[in-house]
């Protein structure tokens, strides 16, 4: 049987940047310790959480057994559903005591994102806060949403605390306080296990990689300065090549050996435990067994056969956005599968087709501006910095409001925009802005991983709400929002994937979700493969092996367009290597191919 590679504690928290692995090492933890004849609640706190299909059972809002780990329970943390059950115990007391007129006005209040971040918040405490409701369990282990939610998230105890302590009107953007006010022991009791090294533990969880390094550096020293202290680091997927003359293998292993080498010295303090990269993907409770064993041979690879159909270079999508004049381009997926490669490749190229090109950012991690390394003619790179956008939102309201206020009712309206969902509105604000001026140029957006992404459009039925009951005007980027994005002829929608279960279908489901909302993406980028001919290492032969069915997934079920680009040797860096990645693929006759 395997044992855990570290002690561990009766909460735990796998936390890192989108794509590192983190709900691979939670679930493989789970198993071991249900294994050893613990009790184990596992949940996910992430928005696009794929618990359901690592483990291979249905999940709900509820402890779910999960077959084949007896002693496993499992649920996820649905926003959506937490968002109803807190509007109705908020407003349900009132529906016998107000006008109907009133009570609709509450449950208008109660419609936005700033709701369904609360109310997973609230769900997300009870099972920290409150021993009685994870009594039965040995140990409870969250699987959490990439290092920005899973930030917000740690630091909300403390926030929304805060908040409650000094806020005295009993409303706010969170709709009537008194859906809070009863939870304030449950949030502080939620910090105070937190900090406990007794209790609880936050394992950062990276690649061998320098963007995930530091990301997993920067969640450190954040929860560190909330005495968030007990920590350990896995690096997950660590290579070491079996065929030494194999130039991707041995480029793989170097890159990961300086990765780690250069780490942030912070992270060098930390317990480190190192789990090699495996040449499957831990699906399934047998599988997640032999996650801390090392027993790859122990899973084999089917080996399913080919035939000569290749899937474009990124290049041919490129020709088709350029041909439109104007517009944007938005990248999507799941975190880590290269949306910002992705993104920094198509504006390089437009610019050096003599384009004017803005590539923007809205994910807190910006690392757009390191991917393209230097300047480029007609190209502007440019990040949404939430500091920046919830001052210049907070002076807005206060500018507009003065005539009307009386010096008691500016400091309400202070008091209410120190809400943590005052970022969320101003960050929208200044999405909605760099979507607009796709009507004078192309203008391509690095967006953030899927859940906080699927937030932001969300918000663009909800964010005219927000803005009236602030007293500030709908600006006019906010009112063609959403036709913008739902016309195909100025807005295009690239999802980007590796050729994997999770992030393919996690991709699919966002699909859906943007369909669902009229919106149709554009085309799929399959990133990062090792399916070519150029892969000689057993191990990365095995893991091309495996990319087939999802490649022919992609191309065959799910995709419009779509296009392929290799993971490539060098990183993909710089304008020139940018612009070759765009142009790569693989020669007639090799095993790009797919079935």
């Amino acid at each position: 049987m395997a044992s855990l590679p570290f002690t561990p504690t009766r909460l735990m928290f796998f936390t890192g940047k989108g794509g590192v692995g983190k709900t691979s090492l939670a679930c493989a933890t789970a198993v071991t310790l249900a294994d050893a004849g613990r009790r184990v609640l596992l949940v996910s706190t992430d928005p696009a959480s794929n618990l359901d299909e690592v483990l291979g059972v249905q999940l709900s809002i509820r402890p779910t057994a999960v077959p084949g780990a007896v002693g496993l329970f499992a649920l996820n943390i649905d926003p959506e559903a937490a968002a109803r059950e807190y509007r109705e115990r908020v407003i349900g007391p009132y529906r016998s005591l107000l006008p109907p007129a009133t009570v609709g006005r509450m449950e208008e209040q109660l419609s936005g994102a700033c709701t369904v971040e609360i109310a997973a918040f609230d769900e997300f405490t009870a099972l920290l806060g409150r021993p009685d409701t994870t009594a039965a369990y040995d140990h409870v282990i969250f699987d959490t949403a990439p290092t920005g939610h899973t930030l917000r998230l740690l630091k909300l105890p403390a926030a929304w605390t805060g908040f409650i302590d000094t806020n005295t009107t009993g409303t706010s953007c969170l709709g009537p306080l008194s859906g809070l006010q009863a939870q304030v022991e449950q949030y502080r009791a939620s910090l105070t296990a937190l900090a406990d090294p007794a209790r609880s533990t936050i394992v950062l969880v990276s690649r061998p990689d320098p963007s995930a390094l530091a990301e997993a550096a920067r969640t450190h020293t954040e929860l560190a300065d909330l005495g968030i202290t007990h920590q350990r680091l896995i690096i997950n997927g660590v290579f070491y090549a079996t065929d030494r003359n194999d130039p991707m293998a041995a480029a793989l292993e170097a890159r990961g050996r300086e990765a780690l080498r250069s780490m942030p010295g912070r992270l060098t303090m930390l317990p480190r435990i190192e789990v090699p990269l495996l040449a499957w993907a831990p699906m399934g409770v047998d599988t997640l067994r032999h996650v801390f064993t090392n027993t790859a041979a122990a899973v084999h690879a089917p080996q399913p056969g080919r035939r000569e159909v290749l899937l474009p270079p990124l290049v041919d999508l490129i020709d088709e956005i350029e041909r439109s004049g104007h517009g944007v381009i938005l990248t999507m997926g799941k975190g880590g599968v290269g949306k910002t490669t992705t993104a920094a490749a198509i504006a390089v190229e437009l610019a050096a087709r003599g384009h004017h090109v803005r590539l923007s950012t809205t994910d807190p991690a910006a690392h757009v501006a390191a991917a393209v390394g230097e300047s480029v003619p007609g190209l502007h790179v440019t990040r949404i910095d939430p500091s920046a956008e919830i001052a210049a939102y907070t002076d807005e309201v206060l500018a507009s409001a003065a005539g009307g206020l009386d010096a008691r009712g500016r400091e309400l309206l202070e008091e209410d925009l120190r809400s943590p969902c005052t970022e969320e509105i101003a960050v929208f604000r200044a999405f909605a802005r760099t979507v607009a001026e796709g009507e004078d140029g192309f203008v391509v957006l690095d967006t953030a991983p899927t859940g906080h992404t699927i937030l932001l459009l969300d918000a663009a039925e909800a964010y005219h709400r927000e803005v009236e009951r602030t007293h500030t005007a709908v600006p006019d980027a906010i009112r063609k929002l959403l036709p913008r994005l739902r016309d195909p002829k100025f807005t295009r929608i690239i999802l980007v994937t590796i050729p994997e279960a999770t992030p393919v279908h996690e991709a699919a489901q966002l699909q859906d979700d943007l369909q669902r909302a009229g919106i149709e993406p554009f085309a799929w980028v399959i990133n990062q493969s090792f399916a070519g001919n150029a892969v000689r290492d057993p191990l990365l032969r095995e893991r091309g092996a495996r990319e087939h069915q999802y490649l022919a997934e992609v191309r065959d079920r799910l995709a419009a367009r779509v296009a392929w680009a290799p993971w490539e040797p060098l990183p993909p860096i710089g304008p020139d290597r940018l612009r070759q990645l765009a142009r790569r693929s693989e020669p007639a006759g090799t095993a790009a191919g797919v079935p």
